[in-house]
């Protein structure tokens, strides 16, 4: 890594990562995390082009960890969005590229051209590049592979055309975020009681109910109590019971319709005392049906569309560069042709999760 002065660090960090920001999100800080996950992944993209988003923020990671990696060529995409614009995208990419040492293996572009599709042998399922269309899938070389950069059973067919994959034979690789190089789940206990913080709730004493019907239910028990949170989980909605909780946590799939809709938000009303909290955590809600049933929900703002309530970014960029390497890991593992298992760090895609949920267009 190359080394770089303090007092330049300061200045960088004050220019393009914003001096709002915390001094965890320090440029010297997010070299240490990268190079660590870097080692304990073991990514090496020698020889490989990686398509990927120039971002802002803890994102601006993704495109810094394929250059440290030793790819070929990185391209970031970047356009404008609600976290910054092109301009804040490339500086604060190429100003954390620029304090590693990899800034020149990194062209932040605005247009994705043929000649990028036709060299590039992984694309991630970054938010500048999402939908990731059949025009764009239809142009990569037959051995590409694309980064789903979660796991397989979290898929969104609205993210890409999973047919044009499947027609041109093109592997959509989603990462193992337990595999204990990665450890993404475990930090989704904490993400949740920073959630409920935000919404003013203490946690230690409060009486929690955990909505959740996937993957996710034992890292959120397990962060809540941890908190000295009293928590009862559910994995379905209609065993719910009426107690005294100071918030009821939703955290079930996303679906093709709302997952709390009037029937569901009835029987949240009957279950909540007067100034319980409704915490969306994941999994989408008809708001006007909870408001009509007089609850409260957290955050005020609804997500897109099966999308989390809370960014992992928010309790830091760890999380974060543990799981873009860890999903370049997996797209770089099937790229190579290694052997996918169910305990290694790929996951193959191999059809969508949910039919109604495909056809929600």
């Amino acid at each position: 890594m190359t080394e770089i002065k303090a007092g330049a660090a300061s200045r960088q960090f004050r220019s393009g990562f914003n001096a709002a920001l915390r001094p965890g999100f320090s440029l010297p800080r997010l070299g240490a995390l990268m190079s660590r996950a870097l080692a304990e992944t073991l990514l090496d993209l020698s020889e490989l082009t990686v398509l990927t988003e120039a971002a802002t923020g803890a994102y601006a990671v993704t495109a810094v960890l394929a250059a440290m990696a030793g790819a070929k060529h990185v391209y970031a995409f970047t356009r404008p969005t609600r976290h910054g614009t092109p301009a804040e995208a490339r500086q604060q990419t190429l100003e954390l590229a620029g304090s590693v040492g990899v800034a020149d293996s990194i062209d932040v572009v605005e247009q994705i051209t043929p000649n990028v599709l036709h060299q590039t042998d992984i694309v991630t399922n970054s938010g500048h590049l999402r939908p990731l269309t059949a025009a764009l899938i239809d142009k990569l070389p037959r051995q590409a592979v694309i980064a789903l950069m979660f796991e397989a059973w979290e898929f969104r067919p609205k993210d890409l055309d999973m047919g044009a994959c499947l027609r041109r034979g093109i592997p959509i690789v989603g990462v193992n975020e337990r595999h204990p190089s990665v450890d993404v789940f475990s930090f989704l206990g904490p993400l949740c009681v920073k959630q409920l913080h935000d919404s003013g709730l203490s946690v230690y004493k409060n009486r929690i109910a955990v909505l959740c019907d996937n993957e996710f239910v034992g890292s959120l028990r397990a962060g809540l109590a941890s908190s000295g949170a009293s928590v009862d989980t559910f994995d379905n909605l209609q065993d719910l019971y009426r107690d005294q909780w100071d918030a009821i946590v939703v955290a079930l799939r996303p679906a093709a319709e709302p997952r709390i809709g009037s029937p569901e938000a009835m029987h949240l009303a009957a279950c909540a005392p007067a100034g319980a909290t409704i915490v969306q955590f994941w999994g989408d809600m008809d708001r006007t049906a909870l408001s009509e049933n007089g609850l409260g929900v957290w955050p005020t703002a609804p997500p897109a569309l099966g999308h989390m309530g809370i960014l992992l970014s928010e309790i830091g960029p760890d999380p974060i560069v543990r799981l873009q390497a860890g999903g370049l890991r997996a797209a770089e593992w099937v790229r190579r042709n290694k052997t996918v298992s169910a305990d290694g760090f790929a996951q193959i895609v191999s059809r969508c999760p949910d039919p109604a949920f495909a056809n929600s267009d």
